[in-house]
């Protein structure tokens, strides 16, 4: 364990919470808007440290992470509760329950680190849930996965303060990281939250951390996928981070508030990836489709395919083991290290309580 700074200050009767952008004030006894992080006396603590709603071994791919360590497998898990109200949330009944006793694993960043050897696991995930809200539980738990040569991987909405920013990520060897529209309106609307915080996090990963970066956005039709939309996100995202971080664009499917709004087409996938060519990306995928369009990785400088993918299976692999293409001998950006894992489309329960001590 380490040392965490208390994401907490005193204002008048309250107490501040500075996790995220949020900044709940709180009384005696108060959760924030997470529900998960609660004022006791002076200090705002997690009430989720060491508990889970599970934990899972399935793909790297489906984090999605397509250009870290690819094919590899993933010990995942969350906890419950979120800083955002997303009102398209495709796992609200974590993120959004009330009820704690969602969390049936308890296990201690040890034993995670000592399952994640055990499983196999290439690295573990905070996922499921938004790892901000139990940022000390993931830190602690990251330290005692590389004590064990294990990955660390956020997946994450970015809706962070940049003190906790700082605390976080040099923590995560990668992050995907939504930015879910490029629209203020959008983020008040549909997430109850801002998007400039967001902004805020997505440059401050890629200049001043060594934590590899992708980036997933969730097209809804008729919100956030009108060509204004598309082309201010994919030009900002080339400008301010560069034409090498890989983007996923995933198709929405009705759920939770917004279970009777149309789904995605492939039309509207196919619009926002020529946005994104036109303003310079170059590694863009489509996710949460029946179809291989938009899943391979191409070289940038010959356009040869330097991997194939079906679903989460890699078909093909023509890259060295130092990440170049084979054809041309261009390096392709990434994590990559020789030839890649074969865990494929596996799903797989895992019971922690095995490696408790």
């Amino acid at each position: 364990m380490t040392d965490h700074p208390s994401f907490s200050e005193r204002i008048g009767d309250k107490v501040r919470c500075t996790v995220c952008p949020r900044h709940c004030e709180l009384d005696e006894g108060q959760r924030g808007f997470c529900f998960v992080r609660q004022r006791q006396s002076d200090h705002v603590v997690s009430t989720t440290y060491g508990r889970s709603s599970g934990f899972v071994m399935d793909p790297i791919e489906k984090k999605p992470l397509y250009h870290f360590h690819p094919g590899t497998p993933v010990l995942s898990f969350g906890t419950a509760g979120c800083n955002l109200g997303c009102h398209f949330c495709q796992n609200w009944d974590m993120t959004k329950s009330r009820q704690l006793d969602i969390l049936q694993s308890e296990a201690t960043p040890g034993a995670i680190a000592r399952a994640a050897v055990a499983t196999g696991a290439r690295s573990v995930a905070y996922t499921y849930n938004d790892p901000v809200i139990f940022i000390e539980y993931a830190v602690d738990t990251a330290l005692a996965c590389r004590e064990k040569d294990i990955f660390n991987v956020a997946v994450t909405a970015g809706y962070i303060t940049p003190e906790a920013a700082e605390h976080f990520f040099p923590f995560m060897d990668a992050a995907n990281i939504d930015l879910k529209a490029f629209s203020e309106n959008f983020y008040h609307k549909l997430c109850a939250g801002a998007l400039a915080p967001v902004l805020e996090t997505l440059e401050y990963v890629v200049r001043e951390t060594d934590c590899w970066l992708e980036i997933t956005t969730l097209l809804i039709p008729g919100e956030n996928d009108s060509d204004e939309d598309l082309d201010l996100l994919t030009r900002w995202v080339a400008e301010h981070l560069g034409p090498t971080v890989p983007l996923h664009f995933s198709a929405f499917h009705p759920d939770y508030r917004l279970d009777r709004h149309p789904p995605t087409s492939l039309t509207i996938l196919r619009r926002a990836v020529k946005w994104a060519h036109s303003n310079g990306l170059l590694h863009v995928y489509l996710g949460n489709v029946r179809s291989t369009e938009g899943s391979q990785t191409l070289c940038p400088h010959c356009g040869a395919s330097l991997i194939g993918r079906s679903g989460y299976r890699i078909t093909h692999w023509n890259l060295d083991d130092e990440g170049r293409c084979t054809t041309c001998g261009n390096r392709c950006e990434g994590r990559f290290s020789g030839p890649p894992g074969h865990w494929g489309t596996r799903y797989e329960r895992v019971d922690i309580s095995r490696f408790a001590t």
